[in-house]
């Protein structure tokens, strides 16, 4: 097997404490709509771009009658909570590590709103430990679609990569893009769903990564 020369990471509930953030601020959203979702379907749905996330949660009809006006108020109901999100412990280190330690190329890859992603990079320092960012705007379709991480690669020409995020829909991407994923419970994933999705192995938190970056490179 090839030793991987990049590594994906996604960013929300990987390396930024996000995902229940962003479950409550759908929930409020939807609501506007009269639409309630359980919390925990909300929950398990993050980590799909607000293209997927919509017609995932509240159906197809309803995509099509109010998606946009669903998205635009999910952003107005994120947005005031933007200042409470910190970084997950070890982010930065993980990135120096891959990037330094091992010579790998770092990019990051979310499906979240460009602005969101501007302000999480300055939480660890992700504009100059990474190689390149990419957001929901580089790519046709967001997560589970392999499109976003397709173009991770292509952007700082890589040959063989490994993915690393926090839920099933970052998994099913890695694979469909035929990159191995690896998956990491800060998001608040099961390690029985990550691993049902097709995760190679499903670690605690980023300083259990740090610790398997060796074992990931062997394959």
């Amino acid at each position: 097997m090839t030793t991987p020369d990049t590594a994906v990471i996604d960013v929300d509930g990987t390396l930024v404490d996000t995902n229940y953030h962003h479950t409550i601020a759908w929930s409020r959203a939807l609501r506007r709509f009269d639409v309630t979702v359980p919390l925990w379907r909300l929950h398990r749905a993050v980590g799909m771009g607000g293209d997927q996330l919509v017609p995932a949660v509240a159906g197809q009809g309803f995509e099509d009658t109010h998606g946009d006006d669903a998205r635009a108020a999910w952003k107005e109901e994120f947005d005031p909570l933007l200042g409470e999100v910190v970084a997950l412990p070890e982010a930065a280190e993980l990135l120096v590590d891959l990037r330094d330690g091992f010579g790998m190329k770092v990019v990051l890859a979310s499906s979240g709103d460009p602005e969101h992603v501007e302000a999480y990079l300055d939480l660890f320092d992700g504009r100059t430990l990474a190689d390149a960012c990419l957001t929901r705007s580089d790519a046709r379709r967001t997560k589970p679609d392999p499109d976003l991480v397709r173009a991770a690669v292509r952007r700082v020409a890589g040959s063989t990569a490994f993915v690393l995020g926090d839920s099933e829909w970052d998994v099913r991407a890695a694979a469909a893009a035929g990159h191995p994923a690896y998956a990491v419970r800060t998001g608040g994933a099961g390690v029985d769903e990550l691993t049902a999705a097709g995760a190679v192995e499903v670690l605690t938190d980023l300083a259990a990564v740090r610790q398997a970056i060796p074992r990931i490179l062997r394959g």
